[in-house]
């Protein structure tokens, strides 16, 4: 049973694509498992599918990339420029596939999901939350507006909390005057919001560390995309590297990411660790991290997400003298995670997404 308050009135209904027998099986008992969810229909090819929706309309598709007949990325097309259903892509880890998907979120799939294995049980608990968090959030997701961040011309158990890896604390004394440190989170909607973002900015432009709620290996193609477009560089962080002057570093997929400082300098920390907020990497304890770390000299946005991973970070940071922007509801895919943050009281500012982008690239 889910912790945060999704207000789901009816149950969502999804439609499983999938080559694998075995696949649509798990897949089908995960989804079903969970009380808000319901598979009405199971499809072992897209042009299976294609006939289904023409009498079974679904809430949501879950899409396996590489089947028969038809592959799901030319699948993804058809639908989104056809008959558009938020679809989340259920995807094996390899690279190969991890640059496909990306290119799935290009076309409007709304996430991107490992394939569970029922090899441990942990990553298969860890991947019901996973999947089940991805389906209720695209069913929520804007997806006029994920055609329209497109368009931008650029080639379960209960929730653990940031205590688990970096308690409260003391905070490092930031007194003394430092470079202006960005820490940005994001989920649902948070790759598109997020290359708009980076793609304005300048070479010069101050460090940032970014935790995008993202499956491992595929944060690095996302990293390696976003370097080839913009003009600063984008890569995926490993531990220890320095947060430079037009840098932006990626938390790796299933990796948390912190912030440290050594004097005036800064630098990541990728650490292992449970879920925190039902994700890994975690958005608060990025913030936790910078608030601790930079205090006045960070900058924390959050953008689109369902949920609420970020919200005590965020205000957090506000306390430790840092500024803090929300992305607003209206350029917002999903208008979870920056909705909770406000509430929180964690939020100065709250700023469209193209606001922001201008914004960092002023400071």
């Amino acid at each position: 049973m889910h912790l945060f308050n999704y207000n789901i009135l009816k149950k969502i209904k999804v439609l499983v694509i999938d080559d694998s027998a075995v696949a649509r099986q798990t897949l089908s008992e995960i989804i079903n498992s969970d009380p808000n969810l319901e598979v009405v229909a199971t499809a072992s090819d897209p042009i299976f599918a294609a006939k289904k929706i023409k009498t079974i309309i679904p809430d949501v598709i879950t899409l396996d990339i590489e089947m028969p007949r038809m592959d799901g990325i030319t699948f993804l097309e058809k639908i989104m420029s056809q008959h558009p259903i938020p679809v989340v892509v259920i995807s094996s880890l390899t690279t190969e596939g991890s640059n496909i998907a990306i290119r799935a979120l290009q076309l409007g799939a709304v996430e991107i999901i490992t394939k569970p294995k029922l090899s441990t049980k942990e990553f298969y608990r860890e991947s019901k939350v996973r999947i089940t968090d991805a389906i209720i959030a695209a069913s929520m997701a804007s997806l006029k507006k994920i055609k329209s961040s497109l368009e931008y011309n650029y080639e379960v158990k209960p929730k653990n909390t940031a205590d688990v890896i970096l308690s409260i604390g003391k905070h490092q004394k930031t007194e003394i005057e430092t470079e202006k440190i960005i820490v940005i989170g994001a989920s649902t909607g948070g790759t598109q919001a997020i290359s708009e973002v980076l793609c304005k900015l300048h070479f010069n432009t101050h460090g940032i560390v970014i935790v995008q709620h993202m499956p491992e290996t595929f944060t690095t193609s996302f990293a390696k995309r976003l370097n080839e477009i913009c003009k600063i560089k984008v890569k995926e962080a490993k531990n220890g590297d320095s947060v430079l002057k037009g840098t932006a570093l990626i938390a790796p997929g299933n990796k948390h990411l912190l912030l440290k400082r050594n004097g005036s300098n800064y630098f990541v920390e990728v650490k292992d660790g449970p879920l925190v907020n039902r994700h890994r990497p975690s958005v608060d304890v990025l913030f936790r991290s910078a608030a601790r770390y930079a205090g006045k000299n960070a900058i924390g946005i959050i953008l689109t997400g369902m949920g609420n991973d970020g919200a005590k970070g965020m205000l957090e940071m506000k306390e430790r003298g840092a500024f803090t922007i929300a992305q607003d509801e209206e350029s917002s895919v999903v208008f979870g995670m920056p909705k909770e943050a406000i509430n929180s009281g964690g939020v100065n500012k709250v700023m469209n997404l193209n606001q922001i982008a201008d914004y960092i690239a002023t400071i």
